[in-house]
């Protein structure tokens, strides 16, 4: 990661599972689109690799990594988190986001970005464990969806 000038550096690699999975997440969203909300969440440098996964993926990555036995929605990984670079991956299982849309009534595309901003969020080192940090942590998601012409996603 750069640290020598003020230019922020933001290396973004988004990444699916399979290729019917691109093409259903491309229906939502383009790339560009995605590291817009990337960038309105993470302003500075940052190394992060997107993964788009299926539910089998998904389910297994929670059970190894939370000991849970489902497909969640995002699973953040941090690497690096300093005050010059951030360095995570984050992991989407797409089926789970897309049910979620559906179930909640929400566009596809509005449940997508704020799910995108929540997990960067993670990756900033936000959690939502406690009253008091999930509060903070929901006040910077509607923050950033608002500036990026999405509502209150709660």
């Amino acid at each position: 990661m750069p640290t020598k000038s003020n230019a922020s550096t933001l290396v973004i690699d988004i990444q699916c599972a399979t290729p019917a999975l691109q093409a259903s997440l491309h229906q939502a969203a383009s790339s560009n689109v995605i590291k817009k909300w990337v960038k309105a969440a993470i302003p500075g440098n940052c190394l992060l690799t997107l993964r788009f996964v299926n539910a089998t993926e998904g389910k297994k990555l929670n059970l190894a990594f939370r000991k849970k036995d489902y497909a969640t929605n995002v699973l953040t990984f941090p690497y690096e988190l300093n005050k010059n670079s951030l360095v995570a991956d984050i992991v989407f299982c797409f089926p789970v986001i897309q049910k979620e849309a559906k179930e909640q009534n929400k566009a596809l595309k509005a449940h997508l970005a704020h799910l995108v901003v929540h997990g960067c969020l993670h990756a900033k080192g936000h959690d939502h464990e406690i009253e008091r940090d999930a509060k903070k942590m929901e006040s910077l998601e509607i923050n950033i969806l608002q500036k990026l012409g999405f509502a209150n996603p709660y």
